[in-house]
């Protein structure tokens, strides 16, 4: 089976600093703008699988302008960055796209923890988005209200070196011994139900190559996400501080859609509950069945956004 395709409009490099990479993929003049922010542990083609599964080209039919911040590969020489950076990162892509679009604001969707780091920028500076769409995306780390977050910070040991990088593999790896249904048992049952169509089954395919295709994290940066996430639960504490500034719930005042697998145990309702009851702002759920790979199908998710939420046009653009 080959796994080659053609990705949608060739991306424009828009800014490529030190460790992230801000791609225009264009759209239709005066048109609504949308930031996807890409989870670092793994590279972004998911928002573009395939012609048929393709995030991206479904955006950009139904008009709007696409970016894509993808996070690239920690090494030794690219230097050691925290969230406060990756925070920072988001800020610049958002302030370059608010000035190509002549002040208008754009969107901001992020899966896993593209989703989360997406959600710390927009306690950030919630006024420089319209709109937050988070996928799969855990804010809350409770202790014991999560099997996986009880197992993983069991599991990562607390002296992570800052100044090498973290295999994504072993953070993978981590998170599969935390929680084998979500990371083993469901992608085996998700292949026996593709065999029996091969269109389902190259898709699935392409979702394993690319649920194996880690990239090194700075180990500053999972250093924090273990620690002051997990352990210490700071971001639903509003005790997280990002550029002298402590950031959690309150501060998300922008409208935001959360969209969880329900049979995922990472993003679970019980990460999303404790923290949006704390939010001042609108804020709706949408719990997907976890047959199938939720990211592949996120054109089902603009639509019921478009039906559902109370804001209507902020995420699509009717």
């Amino acid at each position: 089976m080959r796994l080659d395709w053609t990705r949608a409009n060739a991306p424009t490099e828009l800014l490529h600093p030190t460790h992230w990479c801000l791609r225009g993929y264009g759209g239709e003049d005066q048109s609504p703008s949308l930031l996807i922010i890409a989870a670092p542990i793994k590279k972004p083609y998911i928002w573009d699988l395939t012609p048929s599964t393709s995030s991206i080209r479904f955006c950009l039919r139904q008009g709007l302008h696409v970016q894509l911040l993808e996070w690239l590969s920690a090494s030794s020489h690219a230097g050691n960055y925290g969230i406060d950076d990756y925070v920072l990162a988001i800020s610049e892509a958002v302030a370059m796209i608010t000035a190509i679009a002549q002040g208008a604001k754009p969107s901001v969707i992020g899966h896993s923890l593209g989703g989360t780091l997406a959600a710390i920028y927009g306690a950030f500076q919630p006024e420089t988005i319209k709109g937050l769409v988070l996928l799969g995306a855990p804010l809350c780390f409770e202790p014991s209200k999560s099997q996986f977050r009880d197992a993983l910070i069991s599991l990562v040991p607390r002296k992570i070196s800052e100044d090498e990088p973290f295999p994504g593999s072993l953070l993978s790896h981590a998170s599969a011994l935390a929680s084998p249904s979500t990371f083993i048992w469901s992608r085996l049952i998700d292949a026996a139900l593709s065999v029996g169509d091969p269109l389902v089954l190259e898709i699935h395919a392409r979702v394993e190559r690319w649920a194996l295709d880690e990239i090194p994290l700075p180990g500053k940066l999972v250093h924090q996400i273990i620690d002051w996430l997990y352990r210490e639960n700071r971001f639903c504490r509003e005790k997280l501080e990002i550029h002298e500034k402590f950031v959690g719930p309150h501060g998300l005042s922008t409208p935001t859609l959360m969209v969880i697998n329900t049979a995922d145990q990472i993003a679970s309702l019980a990460s999303l509950i404790p923290f949006t009851e704390k939010m001042t702002t609108k804020t709706q759920i949408i719990q997907y069945p976890g047959e199938v790979e939720f990211v592949c199908n996120i054109s089902e998710f603009w639509l019921a956004a478009k039906r559902k939420l109370p804001f209507g046009q902020t995420f699509y653009p009717g």
